[in-house]
């Protein structure tokens, strides 16, 4: 999405403490948004915590819209390199090239932002994606912010809808090889579903995100 990047470049959250072995940041199963703050870039995605089955997690209704949620805060990826979490999506676009501006569309994405600061041009993202055609593993720079901003298809169109996915990925790791350095600090992590692009519709849901040491 355009100038997805620059939304973190605000006042940061204080660092976790390092006593922790599991660090939430999304309870959502606790009905608990604390922290998370919307971000429109074409109209307003819907995200509101709803009941599934009997377990409460962040429903997102996109038509032809794209706001993500956001969370800032510095984590310290040497003590918590793992980012956990789960998701489903009723929903499946038809093939779309996601390298153009017109395909950078996704039922569900998952952000990781390292902030450049005053040099913002330095500020670096991956996103963690469910893709429309991309094969598994495969990465390519966003088609807005370039190469800063790193897609990384984790699920795509051989995955199953309606069906909870658990994904678990060592960021540090991640980060070493997409941009060649080790960074240990990130600044923050987003969620989105946004069909602007292609003036479509999405339903999606996100399950408790965490950090972890292991």
């Amino acid at each position: 999405m355009r100038n997805v990047l620059s939304i973190l470049l605000f006042t940061l959250l204080p660092t976790f403490g390092i006593a922790e072995t599991v660090k939430y940041i999304g309870q959502f199963s606790n009905g608990d948004l604390s922290n998370w703050n919307e971000k429109a870039f074409s109209q307003h995605t819907r995200y509101t915590l709803t009941d599934v089955g009997e377990t409460k997690v962040l429903k997102a209704v996109s038509d032809n819209a794209a706001s993500g949620m956001f969370y800032t805060s510095t984590i310290d990826l040497h003590k918590y390199p793992y980012l956990n979490w789960r998701w489903k999506t009723e929903s499946r676009f038809t093939p779309i090239d996601e390298t153009q501006k017109a395909g950078d569309d996704y039922v569900l994405r998952v952000y990781i932002v390292i902030d450049g600061g005053v040099f913002f041009w330095n500020t670096k993202a991956i996103n963690y994606v469910w893709s429309s055609q991309m094969e598994k593993e495969n990465s390519w720079p966003n088609a807005f912010a370039g190469r800063n901003a790193q897609m990384i298809a984790l699920r795509n169109h051989r995955d199953t809808k309606n069906t909870w996915y658990t994904e678990k990925r060592n960021i540090f790791l991640d980060l070493k090889r997409l941009f060649g350095e080790e960074i240990r600090y990130i600044h923050g992590v987003a969620l989105m579903t946004d069909t602007d692009n292609t003036h479509g519709r999405a339903v999606s849901y996100y399950g408790d995100i965490f950090f972890s040491r292991q």
